[in-house]
């Protein structure tokens, strides 16, 4: 896209997760300068999986990720929702074919490894210039300027805080130390390859890709498969137990499998294949009152401003959306002076959709968390009374809920940004 030379920005991004360098591809295609600061030495392959639902993946179809990416994703063909014994509560076959019918774009579980190096390769393409080792120290917006712990120091027209959950900007934004707060949840995150599973039952549902959720008490579980059906992800969410302060501890095997001892077999042989198991504390925030500073030379996205819990797997997908939508707003700019006015269009187009799915992901722990009894009954009851039906009305399982599902996967932050340029003349009139 080309904008005129009096609107370039040189733009410091802080953080290369998927926001940071979503927001890069999204500023650089726009026709800005970016450089990307990472306190990390390099982007670590480590990571489990990602579920990437349709309001994301035309994102990446949209950036032109290279045809690697998908290649390594799993599409599920089946979405299944049991009861923590196992019995099924809701189940919806074809799901690959009604989701892409439905909203132009797939439903894909990718490993984040994959997807983090697909939007890297991208960024550098588009000239992003990435500097790695450097943990930001200070940030000062009289100057638009991050400084670093080693003592280097990086300027621009505009900082994008993609920093997450431990954000230093949002710090300095507030003037104050803000730790993130517990939610009481913790993560058990499993990666196992299709060859160390050697039941031939359960290998058919690792090299058939398909979403599995098992609801139980106080607990859920996830499974679904990764890279065409060769990896196998499981998630297990369930009461914090880790001490103040700890965010993530090597976990104990024989502790996870004594949590799940009488849920579903089959969840249970899959955890007989694990070997060692990392704990994650799940933490979340406040709502910030906003997302762009004073100055309106620093601005927010992603888990630096809206953490999310994981149980409706938006996390990722959110940030993409973030990243996608200020890109887009700055290629409409014809002059530097409209940016404070385009910032606070980003923040009203992005801040209330990301605090509801915020929100709306807590309700999701709420209904796959209940202990047994009489409003789990009445949960079951919904449930079954929708099975093999086209489902009607609200729905425990969010999914597939054909209240939640179109404001969450129909979302598509290029008509978004379209819409708004229109409805706002004004801000991007320059006489």
């Amino acid at each position: 896209m080309s904008i005129p030379e009096e609107a370039r920005l040189h733009i410091v991004v802080v953080g290369a997760g998927l926001g940071g360098i979503a927001a890069a591809i999204s500023c650089a295609t726009s026709g800005h300068t970016v450089e990307v600061i990472e306190q990390a030495r390099e982007l670590a392959e480590v990571g489990a999986g990602l579920q990437i639902t349709p309001n994301a993946s035309r994102l990446l179809r949209h950036w032109q990720l290279p045809d690697s990416i998908w290649e390594a994703a799993a599409e599920p063909t089946m979405v299944t929702v049991h009861r923590y014994s196992g019995e099924i509560l809701a189940h919806e076959d074809e799901f690959d074919k009604k989701i892409q019918a439905k909203y132009g774009a797939p439903f894909v579980d990718l490993h984040r490894v994959d997807l983090q190096q697909a939007l890297f390769a991208r960024a550098k393409d588009l000239g992003v210039v990435f500097h790695f080792s450097q943990r930001v120290e200070s940030v000062e917006s009289e100057t638009t300027t991050v400084r670093t712990v080693n003592g280097s120091q990086y300027s621009g027209d505009l900082i994008i805080a993609a920093d997450g959950l431990w954000s230093r900007c949002r710090e300095s934004l507030l003037g104050r130390r803000d730790e993130p707060l517990p939610t009481g949840d913790l993560a058990y995150r499993i990666v196992l390859t299709a060859d160390q599973v050697a039941d031939p039952e359960l290998r058919a549902l690792v090299e058939n890709p398909q979403v599995h959720f098992w609801a139980g008490p106080s607990a859920h579980a996830v499974s679904y498969s990764l890279r065409a059906g060769k990896m196998f992800n499981v998630v297990l969410l369930v009461p914090d137990n880790l001490p103040a302060g700890v965010s993530r501890q090597a976990g104990s095997v024989e502790e996870m499998r004594q949590l799940f001892a009488n849920w579903d077999p089959i969840l249970n042989k899959f955890l007989s294949y694990v070997d060692t198991v990392d704990k994650w504390k799940l933490m979340h925030h406040a709502e910030m009152d906003r997302w762009v500073n004073e100055a309106s030379n620093m601005v927010f996205l992603g888990d630096a401003c809206h953490p999310m819990l994981p149980y409706l797997a938006q996390g990722a997908n959110s940030s993409l959306e973030d990243g996608a939508v200020l890109g887009l707003l700055l290629g409409k700019m014809k002059d530097k002076s409209q940016l404070p006015g385009i910032l606070r269009l980003y923040e009203s187009l992005r801040k209330s959709r990301g605090e509801a799915i915020v929100r709306e992901a807590f309700k999701q722990r709420h209904d796959f968390h209940m202990p047994d009894g009489e409003e789990q009954i009445k949960r079951d009851q919904v449930f079954l009374s929708q099975l093999g039906k086209e489902i009607k009305g609200a729905f425990p399982s969010r999914w597939t809920c054909p209240e939640v599902q179109p404001w969450l996967y129909g979302y598509d932050a290029v008509a978004e940004v379209e819409k708004a340029v229109e409805e706002n003349p004004a801000l991007f009139f320059i006489e």
